[in-house]
């Protein structure tokens, strides 16, 4: 694979899949952008993608998945960085074991892993479209299959009983169900997205106290039982580059096949009433571009 003169942006670049995506992205030739919440870590990230891919051209946007605000600033710096983008990667997520909200008032989960990167993904599509062909990938997880009823609308912040677990489910079915509908929308514009199952990887969960508990215990015990996160960042950076993909859209991969998902992902009803709700929650802190 070739990524000679492509620009790659990485959500949560920093560690885990989104490193290892860059690595092998940068090591292909691309100019690749990473993102992280945390400038320290974004920095050695950096230097460790330029290290181990012999390359120069990656660079850092700090910003937070968690805040709105912060969102719109870090698009607005990728924009101003990058005057092309061949491919999204958003790929930044996590689990958290109680309930949070963000500053905007919006449970953590729900926001850092689906609303944000549909802001982010909004602010930055015009100039994807641009760059077409272009790609966005979308990291989700088999665990959506644990929301085998579909979101539930009326409490998508998760204000009765949090149980961790179902939240994390409901968020990546989310993921998949913006794929869906931003495929669709993106029909004929040459601009491609796509969402996988990266396996069971051993990543940062639970490094900042996210995860305590059992659940925490768990993951713990579980991890040398993992995939390494090379082995999971593979089909992200698959679908990212091979041509063995162009022009593929809307689909759900898992070890660079596709996959059928739950049923509840394949709602395309669901997938367009989600973009709408996502639409006016990110409009109530501030103003979104809308895409038709």
């Amino acid at each position: 694979m070739t990524m000679n003169g492509k620009t790659v942006i990485i959500t949560g670049g920093n560690s885990g899949i989104g490193l290892e995506t860059g690595v092998a992205l940068a090591k292909a030739g691309a100019s690749v952008v990473i993102t992280a919440r945390d400038p320290g870590r974004g920095k050695r990230a950096v230097e460790d993608i330029k290290d181990r891919a012999g390359s120069d051209s990656v660079e850092l946007v700090v910003f937070d998945l968690a805040s709105l605000a912060s969102v719109r600033s870090g698009a607005a710096e990728l924009l101003d960085l990058c005057p092309r983008i061949d491919v999204l990667v958003n790929n930044a997520g996590l689990v958290l074991t109680e309930r949070r909200e963000t500053e905007d008032g919006y449970e953590t989960t729900f926001a850092v892993n689906h609303l944000g990167p549909f802001l982010l993904t909004i602010l930055l599509l015009d100039r994807i479209k641009e760059s077409a062909p272009a790609r966005i990938v979308n990291v989700a997880s088999t665990a959506h299959k644990g929301a085998g009823k579909g979101l539930d609308f009326d409490d998508l912040q998760n204000t009765g009983r949090y149980r961790q677990m179902r939240v994390y489910a409901q968020s990546k079915l989310a993921n998949i169900l913006f794929t869906t509908e931003l495929a669709r929308r993106l029909e004929g514009t040459g601009v491609t997205a796509n969402s996988l199952h990266p396996g069971t990887v051993r990543t940062g969960y639970g490094r900042d106290g996210d995860t305590t508990g059992l659940l925490g215990l768990g993951i713990k015990l579980a991890a040398r039982f993992f995939i390494s996160p090379e082995k999971g960042a593979d089909t992200s950076i698959y679908l990212a580059s091979s041509p063995d993909v162009a022009g593929v859209s809307g689909k759900y991969f898992v070890k660079r096949t596709v996959r059928q998902p739950s049923k509840a992902a394949q709602d395309v009803d669901a997938a367009r009433r989600l973009w709408d709700v996502s639409e006016q929650l990110a409009r109530a802190v501030g103003d979104a571009t809308p895409v038709s």
